[in-house]
């Protein structure tokens, strides 16, 4: 399959595969898309799609894997000297990315609560992300602020609050009696969440500085 994917016309190919499986997806989801239906959408035939990917499993991974790489793109791209600024670049990638891949994000949350491989692949794309907080945390604490909380169990309810925050508004509808956000709103929201956590003024320190 790496062969046949290599080349000029298997790369093209593969791409249309992955974004016919996109448009499967968005339109009958992840469960009852066959691999008839993307093979149809692509122009391609059905026997071909197994050159490139041995099951639907195989190349939802591979769209989990382009989710994860615009969102890492996006978030290096947004990086200035300013914190607060880095951190609302990295949650407005994070949070743009997940609705423009949502049906694969559902697709990918239904297969990691039944299956135990994918739920180890999902738990790898969130260490991802939790060694990319963790940098952020260190070079704070570089710069001379304080971070009093365990690092890697802040850097996972982090990463646990983009998640969950993002599932329940493009998911689930949103909660009752709370207004839907528009993009700006939820970014703010929680790059403050984020930024407040992280740079927090210690308590008792008149001038409003982070240092001890």
């Amino acid at each position: 399959m790496d062969t046949v994917a290599a080349t000029p016309k298997g790369q093209r190919t593969e791409a249309a595969f992955l974004g016919a499986a996109r448009q499967v997806f968005a339109e009958k989801g992840y469960f009852n898309a066959k691999i008839s239906d993307i093979a149809e959408v692509a122009g391609r035939s059905p026997g071909s799609f197994y050159n490139y990917y041995e099951n639907k499993e195989e190349i939802l991974e591979a769209l989990l894997d382009q989710f994860s790489t615009e969102v890492l793109e996006a978030s290096l791209k947004s990086r200035t000297g300013d914190p607060l600024e880095g951190i609302r670049g990295a949650v407005r990638a994070y949070w743009l990315t997940y609705r423009k891949y949502l049906p694969e994000m559902i697709g990918v949350f239904q297969m990691s609560m039944t299956d135990p491989e994918f739920a180890a692949r999902w738990q790898a794309n969130r260490a991802a992300g939790i060694r990319g907080v963790l940098a952020g945390i260190r070079s704070a604490e570089r710069t001379g602020h304080r971070v009093d909380l365990d690092h890697g169990t802040l850097a996972s309810a982090l990463v646990s609050m983009l998640e969950s925050f993002c599932w329940t508004w493009m998911a689930m509808g949103g909660d009752p009696d709370v207004d839907v956000p528009d993009d700006e709103t939820a970014i703010d929201t929680l790059s403050a969440l984020w930024y407040r956590t992280v740079f927090h003024p210690v308590p008792g320190c008149a001038c409003g500085c982070n240092r001890t």
